[in-house]
C-alpha cells in the first residue's frame, strides 16, 4: 500500500508517559496528511492502458511547483494482470489548503487492549472488500489470527501485512456517526511471542477518508465490533467547522 497509509508507527514497549506520547502522534499525524505526498495531497491516479508502462521523466516534465508524481501497480480483479498508473501529488493542493483537523476521542486507557496472536503457516490469503470495486474483493496476506475478548464478546480478527507491519481494518458502531463511514485502520504492535496489542486510541481514518484518489480495503465481518470504539481519529474537519465527505 505504497503512499497509501500515513504514519506507521508502531512500540513494543510500555511507555512512561502514554498521553504524552498520543498527544505527539496526534501531531504527527497532522504533519504527515499535509504533507507533500500526504493524503491530502493526493490529487490524480491515471490509470494508463493495459500492458504500458509509467514514463515517469514525461509526467514530470513542466509540472508546476510542489508537483511531484510516482507510480502504483495493482491487479485487475477480472484478468489478474496488473495495472499500473501515475500518481500527482500537489502539495498545495485545495484539500490542504481547506483542511483543519482531524477531530479525536480523549485518550483512554481503558482501550488499549492486548490479545493473543497465533501465526498461521504459509501465506493465507483472506478477500477484502475496497471502496471503489463495485463490491469485488482483493486478497490479501493475513499471517496470523488475533483473539481479542472486547466487552465479554470473542473476536478472531484478521489484521494484514502492510509492508511488514499488521494493519486491522475494523469497523463499529461509530461508522458515519461520529468516526468516518467506511470504517478505520489500526497498526498492531507484537508484545512478545504469541501476544500483540492494539491501541485503539491511535486508530485512524484511512487515506480514503482524506482523498478520493485511494481504493481502501473496508472491514470484512469479522472486523466489526458490536460495541462503539470511543476511541482515535473521528473523522477529517474543513475550515470552518464542515467534516470532509468522501
Amino acid at each position: 500500500m505504497s503512499h497509501a497509509v500515513s504514519y506507521p508507527v508502531v512500540l513494543d514497549q510500555p511507555t512512561l508517559d502514554p498521553v504524552g506520547e498520543w498527544e505527539a502522534w496526534c501531531v504527527e499525524r497532522r504533519r504527515s496528511v499535509t504533507s507533500a505526498t500526504g493524503n491530502l495531497a493526493l490529487v490524480e491516479t491515471r490509470w494508463l492502458p493495459r500492458g504500458e508502462h509509467p514514463d515517469l521523466e514525461a509526467a514530470r516534465s513542466g509540472q508546476p511547483r510542489g508537483v511531484s508524481v510516482t507510480t502504483v501497480e495493482r491487479t485487475d480483479l477480472i484478468t489478474g494482470e496488473p495495472e499500473r498508473a501515475l500518481r500527482f501529488w500537489d502539495a498545495h493542493s485545495s484539500a490542504i489548503q481547506d483542511f483543519e483537523r482531524i477531530d479525536v476521542f480523549p485518550y483512554d486507557p481503558a482501550w488499549v487492549l492486548d490479545a493473543r496472536y497465533t501465526p498461521i503457516p504459509g501465506a493465507r490469503k483472506v478477500g477484502f472488500e475496497h471502496i471503489r470495486d463495485n463490491g469485488g474483493t482483493r486478497d490479501l496476506v493475513v499471517p496470523g489470527d488475533i483473539a481479542l475478548t472486547v466487552d465479554g464478546r470473542d473476536y478472531l480478527l484478521n489484521a494484514f501485512d502492510d509492508n511488514g507491519v499488521l494493519l486491522l481494518v475494523f469497523g463499529d458502531p461509530t461508522n458515519g456517526d461520529t468516526t468516518y463511514g467506511a470504517g478505520r485502520f489500526l497498526f498492531v504492535t507484537h508484545t512478545g511471542e504469541g501476544t500483540v496489542r492494539l491501541d485503539f486510541n491511535r486508530a485512524f481514518v484511512p487515506p480514503c477518508g482524506f482523498s478520493d484518489q485511494y481504493n481502501c480495503p473496508m472491514p470484512p465481518r469479522q472486523n466489526r465490533f458490536h460495541l462503539p470504539i470511543q476511541a482515535g481519529e473521528k473523522r477529517p474537519v474543513l475550515r470552518g467547522g464542515e467534516p470532509q465527505q468522501y
